[in-house]
């Protein structure tokens, strides 16, 4: 019965999720209603000793990594540089590549920082005018840009900015380059299986004598040749978040060592600062930061008219992201107190390879929210002691773990409930029945790729 309340809970919380509710509303009424079937009188005290603590734990530490996040992609989109990025990699590849090069800017823009959901909307404008010269199928503009936008870049690459890639750091005292060599191979095998998977699909479509289309909603409107930044230009400053990310890193554990008190004068008592858990998180909002402070120099007469508007639209976009992961991460945190899930965990920890357990446990939570970092989260919240363990008894890594993590939890997050999913499909005017297919292949490559990983570092021992 214990076991069926737990499982209970999360299908309620994926159900809702698919069905479009807010995760933030249903997230604290399905942890508390597994509370309330377990030990009725404890449902207050876990509502506030326990999801809400959880809660504002993942907003101190990561809420100001999506806000200059969100900030730094929203300057990108309306200083004009992500169109003037696109158009470099389409002038550089050419119209004839039209797939390739839609992945390719997706993963510039990501690993440069900038949301995954402000790619979606500044590609697919771009995407839909190629695959309309190419005549390659509408539907398969949505599997393109999750390929290039929610892969390798987002979880596999070292040093990415992105939140999936700094999670594990704080539970693992990591960085976010930890396992460069398992990234950048597990992320040429998710780009290599992936455009294999893409190119044979529009090869079907060709010779079936499929086009673009007709009758498409959401088609936007022709695109205007317009004078554009140069591309150096533009890309500079994710140059300087990918670099300063590095830099910062090394600066922060040479300058601070694994600890700092804090004392100012007013402070009664030092507070103790563990960096050894934070020092990812602060370089790389240190980086973003720095990447924001270029686009508004390198292009300041776009962004001072439209920062006002731009702003609050990022703000809102990172505020509601951040809380969603949150009670996500709440909601684990309150399960994990729950005696069904012992018996989860004891099922998974009867999975004898470390890795694999670590694997398919953060890649199942992340299926069931629809969310790679509420996955990751939940995960490592409630079993990251386990995975250490395991780990140092078997002579592994902290890096090989935060790789493998972070991978996995790109795995099986982007099932159809997920909001980056359904986000994409709406942008692009298409539904589930017409393109999810393309988007779930994607899902099964990436998932894949954490498992080939797995059986490099074994075989070679490479980190």
């Amino acid at each position: 019965m214990d076991f069926l309340i737990a499982l209970g809970a999360l299908c309620f919380l994926m159900f809702v999720a698919y069905r479009g509710f807010s995760v933030i509303l249903f997230a604290p009424i399905a942890a508390m209603g597994a509370v309330l079937l377990t030990d009725p009188v404890a449902v207050p005290a876990a509502f506030s000793g326990v999801f809400m603590e959880s809660m504002v734990g993942f907003v101190k530490n990561y809420f100001p990594v999506f806000l200059l996040g969100a900030v730094f992609g929203k300057l990108i989109e309306i200083s004009g540089f992500s169109k003037s990025i696109v158009s470099a990699v389409i002038g550089l590849l050419g119209e004839s590549r039209a797939m390739l090069s839609i992945v390719l800017v997706g993963a510039i823009l990501t690993y440069g920082g900038v949301s995954l959901f402000v790619v979606v909307f500044a590609v697919y404008p771009f995407a839909a005018e190629m695959f309309r010269q190419s005549h390659i199928p509408k539907r398969l503009i949505p599997g393109t840009i999750a390929l290039g936008a929610f892969s390798f870049t987002m979880d596999s690459l070292p040093g990415t900015p992105q939140i999936q890639n700094i999670i594990p750091t704080t539970y693992f005292k990591t960085t976010a380059f930890a396992a460069p060599v398992l990234g950048i191979i597990g992320g040429i095998f998710i780009l290599i299986v992936g455009m294999t998977y893409l190119e044979w699909q529009r090869r079907r479509a060709l010779a079936a004598g499929e086009g673009y289309g007709e009758g498409h909603t959401n088609e936007p409107p022709p695109m205007e040749h317009e004078q554009l930044a140069p591309a150096w230009l533009a890309i500079l400053p994710l140059v300087f978040v990918f670099g300063l990310n590095k830099l910062f890193t090394m600066l922060i554990k040479n300058g601070y060592g694994a600890s700092y008190d804090l004392k100012l004068p007013a402070m009664a008592a030092p507070v103790h600062i563990s960096v050894d858990k934070l020092q990812a998180v602060w370089a790389v909002e240190g980086a973003l930061l720095a990447g924001i402070i270029a686009v508004i120099i390198f292009a300041f007469r776009a962004v001072s008219s439209r920062f006002a508007e731009g702003g609050k639209a990022a703000v809102a976009g990172a505020l509601l992201a951040s809380i969603n992961t949150a009670s996500e991460y709440g909601f684990g945190a309150v399960i994990a107190t729950l005696p069904g899930f012992i018996v989860i965990r004891d099922a998974l920890g009867a999975i004898p390879n470390p890795l694999v357990r670590e694997a398919v446990t953060v890649t199942s939570l992340a299926g069931i929210t629809g969310s790679a970092s509420g996955g990751l989260s939940i995960a490592l919240a409630a079993m990251s002691k386990e995975f250490i363990e395991a780990a140092n008894a078997n002579g592994i890594s902290m890096e090989v773990l935060h790789r493998v993590a972070s991978m996995a939890s790109g795995g099986m997050d982007t099932l159809p409930h997920n909001g980056a999913v359904i986000t994409l499909l709406m942008v692009c005017g298409l539904t589930h029945k017409q393109s999810y297919k393309d988007i779930f292949a994607v899902t099964c490559i990436k998932t894949t790729a954490v498992f080939f990983i797995i059986g490099v570092y074994y075989l070679t021992g490479w980190v």
